[in-house]
């Protein structure tokens, strides 16, 4: 199983929303860099950056803390947050990333987000954010009416490689993600998923390995020191 650490990014400092509530903010620090530079040197191989504003605004205002995340060198970094065009795929991947997430765009435009994985390929992840289990988009600030698990399904349809799934109602939240939706779309789908959202512990670890999603983003419970992330390494 990969293990991405996570960088949430809002006014270019390192943070954690609680259930995707904007109001509900810790910051974390004032330099992601060095918090990448951290990770990596306790043996991370992966990165999930996300522009907090991006997502929320539709606009790429912490594109140049992203660059200088990406000089990290040997961080595989999947990056998403306000990625709604071609252009900002390509600026993403030109400086570097190595997938780019997109999720209102994939809802709202199905057209684009067939087109962009037909061209891109695994460059490409889906980003399917759920609360109570419809899709939600912009920032998890709208919730549709889409079920997020046909969703994922019409997804693998249209060739998307890979899905990342998070449970707003977890995430942050530090009690446990949503086990029951990653099996589901582990008996359901043949794609690779990534869990996101409410892991906080070591048994959510082994469940998550058991199940045989294909990676898992860690977030609050290493902030908070409840998961240390070169045990987890080694576990998986």
């Amino acid at each position: 199983m990969e293990i991405f650490p996570a960088i949430d990014l809002k006014n270019g400092e390192v943070v954690r929303l609680t259930q995707g509530d904007y109001n509900r903010v810790e910051v974390y620090s004032q330099n992601p860099a060095e918090i990448a530079a951290s990770f990596a040197s306790q043996g991370a191989k992966n990165l999930h950056v996300v522009d907090l504003d991006g997502a929320r605004d539709g606009e790429t205002i912490n594109f140049e803390t992203v660059r200088a995340i990406a000089r990290q060198a040997g961080l595989f970094i999947q990056v998403g947050g306000g990625i709604r065009d071609e252009d900002r795929i390509y600026r993403y991947l030109e400086l570097g990333a190595g997938r780019v997430i997109l999720g209102t765009a994939a809802l709202e435009n199905p057209d684009f987000i067939h087109e962009m994985i037909t061209k891109y390929g695994a460059e490409i992840a889906v980003g399917v954010d759920a609360r109570d289990g419809k899709v939600a988009v912009r920032g998890w600030r709208e919730v549709s009416s889409v079920d997020s698990m046909q969703f994922c399904r019409e997804l693998e349809k249209i060739g998307a490689s890979t899905i990342i799934y998070t449970d707003i109602s977890r995430d942050g939240a530090m009690r446990g993600t949503n086990l029951d939706a990653y099996r589901e779309l582990s008996v359901n789908l043949n794609i690779d998923i990534i869990a996101s959202g409410g892991i906080s512990d070591m048994n959510d670890v082994d469940a998550l390995l058991e199940i045989g999603v294909h990676g898992a983003i860690l977030g609050k419970a290493l902030y908070t020191g409840a998961l240390k992330l070169t045990e987890v390494l080694q576990k998986c």
